[in-house]
């Protein structure tokens, strides 16, 4: 049986600086989960992010009435790209707030610029 290789993490910008803000327990469920889709699979945590296209999803713990999130992406080659790692501050909806929206989107638009770039 051959050993499947580990996908690379890709942290985007600043949120490997603030996934690293969150409390401990949600950085080792979070954490696991993200190891869980460097091997290929889907976490059962994982719900995928409406919008973006497929590939794209979030990973969502709440921590002592906190929501912590992490969107990442997992269409570009043979790794994964945490795009966004935020808290969740809005007590009013479940929708992401939309400063949060538009940075998934200009982060996950620049890793797709680049594997174009790097192909060619």
């Amino acid at each position: 049986m051959q050993k499947k290789q580990r996908k690379i993490l890709y942290w985007e910008g600043s949120s490997k600086k603030d996934f690293m803000a969150f409390p401990v327990p949600v950085q080792k469920d979070m954490g696991v989960a993200l190891f869980i889709v460097q091997l290929g699979r889907t976490p059962g945590s994982a719900k995928a992010w409406k919008g973006l296209g497929p590939g794209v999803y979030e990973l969502a713990e709440d921590h002592w009435g906190d929501t912590f999130r992490a969107v990442y992406a997992v269409q570009s080659g043979d790794a994964v790209h945490v795009l966004h790692a935020f808290q969740k501050k809005s007590k009013s909806g479940i929708s992401t707030p939309q400063p949060d929206v538009e940075l998934i989107e200009k982060r996950l638009k620049a890793v797709l610029a680049r594997y174009a770039r790097d192909r060619r």
